[in-house]
């Protein structure tokens, strides 16, 4: 045999064993298990607290200003971290604003209080001073 006709056949034989593992691999059915991350899990059945942090981290930038995305922060933290879980008292905490020194009419929320005495701190007058007469200012 000459060495040009073997080296075809050589040839002709390595392109037909690529395209069968080819064919062969393309017709596999996926054994492999889904990606973690790209794995749909219904998170709402499994913990309401991962429900609430994934609804807080789907609003984007008004997370950090909903009160319901602080408490669900506050306690995955506080699991995180392995401490025990704050003692519930049964007084409601008095909601916060954000500028305490402004005056109530200021807030838009409590429109319906009544107005608020806008007239300031009392002023002390000034104790009255004895009049200088002209003759006692010349001594």
């Amino acid at each position: 045999m000459d060495g040009k006709t073997l080296a075809r056949i050589g040839a002709i034989v390595f392109v037909a064993v690529a395209i069968t593992a080819t064919a062969i691999e393309m017709n596999r059915k996926d054994d492999r298990p889904i990606d973690f991350a790209t794995r749909v899990r219904p998170v709402a059945s499994q913990d309401p607290l991962a429900a609430e942090l994934l609804r807080c981290s789907e609003i984007g930038e008004a997370g950090p200003r909903d009160p319901a995305c602080l408490i669900a922060w506050a306690e995955n933290r506080r699991r995180f971290l392995g401490q025990p879980a704050p003692a519930v008292s049964s007084v409601p905490s008095a909601p916060t604003t954000l500028f305490p020194s402004a005056p109530a009419s200021a807030d838009p929320i409590r429109k319906d209080s009544a107005p608020a005495d806008l007239t300031g701190p009392a002023v002390q007058a000034e104790p009255a001073r004895p009049a200088i007469s002209a003759d006692q200012g010349a001594r």
